[in-house]
């Protein structure tokens, strides 16, 4: 399956934390299973993500596809930059 079949599954599912702060908040409490950053995410989040994901040993993924596909793939009227899926 592809990350985007994935993201699609859980977002049908619920499981889905959207937003830069709301995804370093799981990461912080154990709460993320994988993380998900667009083309397009600026470069402070990113590293932010990377650092967090790291303590908590979480896999970041790097996707090819910009912020704005991203909220169509999640149907949301809005870009999404980060997503986490919850445990």
């Amino acid at each position: 399956m592809s990350n985007i079949d994935d993201i699609k599954k859980m977002v049908k599912e619920g499981k889905v934390i959207i937003g830069t702060s709301r995804t370093i908040k799981a990461l912080k409490l154990g709460k993320a299973e994988k993380v998900f950053l667009t083309s397009n995410c600026p470069d402070d989040v990113k590293e932010d993500i990377e650092y967090y994901g790291k303590l908590s040993k979480v896999k970041v993924v790097k996707l090819r596809q910009p912020s704005n596909e991203l909220g169509v793939i999640c149907k949301k009227p809005f870009s999404i930059s980060v997503l986490c899926f919850q445990k």
